[in-house]
């Protein structure tokens, strides 16, 4: 999907979006978790991501790769067309079951990330929050750096998954969070 309201393929399935900042690990993360080496293209570049990638799996549900957003390389004009495109796709799914939010073990919470996090509590989707790159840190500075994230995310630290593609730590808890999102109810059901 190129464009806010463009084409997209059919919504017979579930679908949960994974959405982060450039960099941050996205497309590592979305091999790693379906066990697959090539699935998501991993580019030594940020930003590469410009369109919002849709992958079925195991024909149960339909992982969706938003644009990684925030890298300062891209043009300011590249980076407000992608806000549209991935408001439009948030608040437009009605087989979204959830996002999987993605954050840098290494990096403090960014403006974009924190007005990412208010876009989703505005829209009232469920989110998991999920910490990248783990395997950059000692355990221990890893363990410090994900519990101070959490609470300046406002969250316990239980609720965040800590996550690193090279090791694979993390990828069954997220594999099993991933897959408590496909089998919700869709909260549009909830309301009827």
């Amino acid at each position: 999907m190129a464009a806010a309201g463009g084409w997209r393929p059919e919504t017979s399935l579930p679908e949960v979006a994974f959405s982060g900042r450039s960099n941050v690990g996205k497309s590592s993360l979305i091999n790693a978790l379906v066990r697959r080496k090539a699935l998501a293209r991993v580019s030594k570049t940020p930003g590469r991501t410009r369109e919002i990638h849709f992958f079925g799996i195991n024909d149960a549900f339909t992982l969706v790769d938003l644009p990684g957003y925030g890298y300062a390389k891209i043009s300011k004009e590249r980076q407000a067309e992608w806000r549209p495109l991935i408001e439009g796709y948030l608040r437009g799914a009605p087989a979204l079951r959830g996002v999987v939010q993605l954050l840098d073990v290494r990096r403090d919470p960014t403006d974009d990330d924190l007005q990412m996090f208010d876009l989703l509590a505005d829209i009232g989707l469920p989110t998991l929050v999920c910490v990248t790159k783990v395997d950059k840190l000692s355990k221990g500075a890893a363990a410090k750096q994900v519990q101070s994230l959490a609470l300046r995310l406002g969250l316990d630290p239980a609720q965040v998954i800590s996550f690193s593609a090279v090791s694979g730590a993390g990828r069954d808890e997220l594999a099993e969070a991933v897959m408590s999102l496909v089998t919700a109810e869709p909260a549009a059901a909830d309301e009827e």
